[in-house]
């Protein structure tokens, strides 16, 4: 036998390839994964392979969530691969001692936490959505559901949270962390994190909670997705978190399986408030982190709310009445607010009318505003573009008012009303004060 004969084959290296109908719009993760620049996406979210530049690395393969890519080998290719396979080599490459230690490494993490924002005692509601949520995750991985209580004299804030489905309550209770400062609460969080190592960590995305995760994220070493409207567990203990992307196109599943803890941010009012159990109990973990006055450089000298005394709170709101581009100006919102007035409700409005400048932005509903679930929402000449959607089709019930019968917004309305609403509105108001006089007799 020659030398060349004795020589072993070279595994061939094949081109990545896009399964068609599998991919899910994780968020560009096999673009970011590949290292020559090889993979583009298109506007549903979805990779372009260029095959010229594809190396046959399978970084690609295999950070892809849904197995939507694969390698592909041409038959001269695929021959030699048999060649190798009756040769007794294997055909792909075995788990190596990484993948084994990351296996290990991931399995040391149990537990899902929701962290409990609170100013001055009195905690943010989002952080009881949150319990809700995170006690739906807890039963799909057979985990405890914790509570994070951080701050002074706060001990019944893990009382409350044992009312709302949690079964502990991690507890530093001390004077530095009355007032929210970032490097206190960051050490605080970090210790708890490193002694417990929770499999998953949830925040409101309120401007604590965004400043928060981030800093944590960053030190601990591991990923976070921000204003996540979906969350799940896939059949390997991931976390599945859904989020708009691309502008709010397209919905993402995101998720970040070589790393923990996972970490979610969700805005207020996207999940839904769990039921209050007064006789709720738990365990209460008392944990002390070193941290002293003189070491945090921010000082808190006075605390100035901003919260105006007209200032609606559209996201609190039980019923509201959204007016969109349709609404033709400023001046026709006045009709809108006669509505909102019988209903005991407040207005609220769409991107397009609060850049027009017809209504102010903190009465905006959506990606960029707020997001709401009210009883009743009464959207009116909104066509119901998905930036709007994701920030209120969680309402109970939905009436939506549009001249355009193909609108966007009544594939998601429980009501739809096609029809000019200079006209129809009114008639709604003029009922109602029908209805209340009728009933006041």
């Amino acid at each position: 036998m020659t030398d060349e004969a004795k020589k072993p084959l070279k595994k061939p290296r094949g081109k990545a390839c896009l399964i068609a109908g599998k991919c899910i719009a994780c968020g560009a993760r096999c673009q970011s994964a590949c290292p020559v620049d090889a993979i583009e996406m298109n506007d549903a979210g979805e990779p372009i392979i260029n095959e010229s530049k594809c190396i046959g690395c399978v970084k690609c393969v295999k950070v892809c969530p849904a197995q939507a890519i694969e390698m592909f080998f041409t038959p001269e290719e695929q021959k030699i691969l048999d060649e190798i396979m009756k040769q007794g080599a294997p055909a792909v490459e075995e788990v190596d001692a990484e993948a084994a230690a990351l296996a290990k490494k991931l399995a040391a993490y149990r537990g899902v936490w929701v962290f409990v924002e609170q100013t001055e005692g009195e905690a943010a509601k989002v952080s009881w959505e949150l319990l809700g949520e995170g006690a739906k995750l807890a039963r799909a991985l057979d985990v405890p559901l914790s509570a994070i209580v951080i701050g002074e004299k706060v001990e019944h804030l893990c009382k409350e949270a044992f009312a709302y489905g949690a079964s502990k309550a991690y507890l530093i209770d001390a004077p530095v962390f009355k007032y929210y400062r970032t490097e206190a609460y960051l050490r605080a969080v970090n210790n708890l994190i490193e002694k417990y190592k929770p499999e998953i960590i949830l925040m409101g995305a309120t401007g604590l909670g965004r400043d928060l995760a981030g800093a944590v994220a960053t030190v601990v070493g591991t990923g976070l997705t921000a204003d996540c409207t979906g969350l799940a567990i896939d059949d390997k203990r991931n976390l599945m978190q859904t989020r708009p992307a691309f502008g709010g196109n397209i919905m993402a599943t995101i998720m970040c399986d070589k790393f923990r803890p996972q970490m979610s941010t969700v805005r207020p009012h996207v999940m839904a408030m769990p039921e209050h159990d007064p006789q709720g109990s738990g365990e209460i973990i008392r944990e002390s982190c070193p941290v002293k006055e003189e070491e945090i450089l921010v000082k808190v000298l006075d605390i100035i709310s901003d919260k105006k005394t007209d200032q609606v709170d559209v996201a609190g709101a039980e019923f509201i009445v959204s007016g969109g581009r349709g609404m033709m100006g400023k001046e026709n919102f006045a009709m809108l607010q006669e509505l909102a007035n019988e209903l005991g409700g407040v207005v609220g409005a769409s991107r397009s009318a609060v850049d027009a400048g017809w209504m102010p932005q903190e009465r905006q509903v959506g990606q960029t505003g707020k997001t709401v679930r009210p009883k009743i929402y009464i959207a009116c000449g909104i066509s119901g573009a998905i930036q709007h959607l994701v920030g209120m089709q969680d309402s109970d019930v939905i009436i939506a008012i549009n001249r355009d019968k193909e609108a966007p917004i009544f594939e998601v309305a429980t009501y739809g009303i096609v029809g000019d609403l200079f006209q129809i509105i009114p008639a709604i108001t003029r009922k109602l004060r029908e209805l209340k006089q009728a009933k006041s007799r």
